[in-house]
């Protein structure tokens, strides 16, 4: 079994032409069934080798240079996970180019690093532009196509880069946890790995799958917040990652299409009726993340926040 794989590699694929509806019909139905599609888009291929030696030049720095990365909104800044043997960096607005160099580039080399920045951003603008596509894809199934530039508009595009160290000490074949399973809060995601793979899709059916996307694709997967805008239409994945040993690091990078703070997040009327009667409260993604990361609700799910 493998989740299915979409090709958004034509130029031409623009609302209301026949190729789109039929790339939309997949989407929808790959959606439905797992949560998650490999998205085929030839285009990341300009950047994949400058995006991941840029990302071997960030994570070869030494750690207390990457501690200095720090925010005080969850989840972002720079974050080592021992047990796990990883860590990543995670900044805001990632989609303009004045922010990656504000909380990233600037902050790492003083000095400036012009390339590093430029191809951040060349990645974060092919993926957002992969992310409305798909996004508008999905409200046009549901007929409520309106709210899509509302909903774009009211984006805050997460970047995570995130480095699984390999682990050449290990005489074990068998797989090992390196990202414990998990929803992910957002609308969209997409991912984009090296050649190592990891990531781990659990079915409805509750199977564990392993993904293994080609070079020149993207992993998408709905998230919670898209879930529970839909009044519950369609899931969100879980999904971890499991490594066997490797003698070479495993590189992602994530972006993470959220609600912006303050933004309130609220189901439409049209996907409330009898049959499917409201399921969740509105909600402001940034005060979920605070209830998340509290102490008192450590890791608690967006669904169990918000929940009638």
């Amino acid at each position: 079994m493998k989740v299915p794989v979409i090709n958004f590699s034509n130029e031409d694929l623009k609302p209301g032409t026949l190729e789109w509806d039929l790339v939309k019909a997949q989407v929808r139905q790959a959606i439905h069934e797992y949560g998650c599609f490999e998205a085929s888009f030839g285009k990341i291929l300009e950047v994949q080798k400058p995006l991941f030696g840029a990302m071997e030049e960030l994570f070869d720095l030494p750690l207390q240079t990457k501690q200095l990365c720090v925010s005080d909104k969850p989840l972002r800044g720079h974050v080592l996970r021992v047990g796990l043997n990883s860590e990543r960096i995670l900044i805001d607005d990632a989609n303009v180019a004045e922010s990656i160099e504000q909380h990233l580039t600037n902050i790492l080399w003083p000095q400036g690093n012009s390339n590093f920045s430029k191809t951040l951003f060349s990645f974060s603008e092919i993926a957002s532009g992969l992310e409305k596509k798909i996004r508008r894809m999905i409200l046009e199934s549901f007929g409520v196509e309106k709210y899509a530039d509302e909903l774009i508009d009211s984006t805050n595009y997460k970047l995570r880069l995130i480095k699984y160290e390999g682990q050449t000490n290990s005489q074990s074949n068998e797989p090992t946890l390196r990202a414990r399973a998990h929803y992910d809060p957002n609308m969209v995601t997409l991912l984009y790995q090296n050649e190592i793979n990891g990531l781990e899709i659990q079915t409805k059916h509750g199977e564990w799958i392993s993904v293994k996307p080609s070079p020149d694709s993207f992993i998408v997967m709905t998230g919670e917040s898209l879930s529970v805008w839909l009044n519950g239409r369609l899931p969100s994945p879980n999904h971890r990652v499991m490594m066997v040993t490797e003698n070479k690091a495993r590189y992602c990078a994530g972006l993470f299409a959220a609600p912006k703070g303050g933004y309130q997040v609220k189901i439409p009327e049209e996907l409330v009726d009898e049959q499917n009667p409201l399921m969740f409260k509105p909600f402001d993604f940034e005060e979920f993340l605070e209830f998340h990361v509290s102490k008192e609700h450590l890791s608690a799910g967006l669904k169990a926040y918000c929940t009638i």
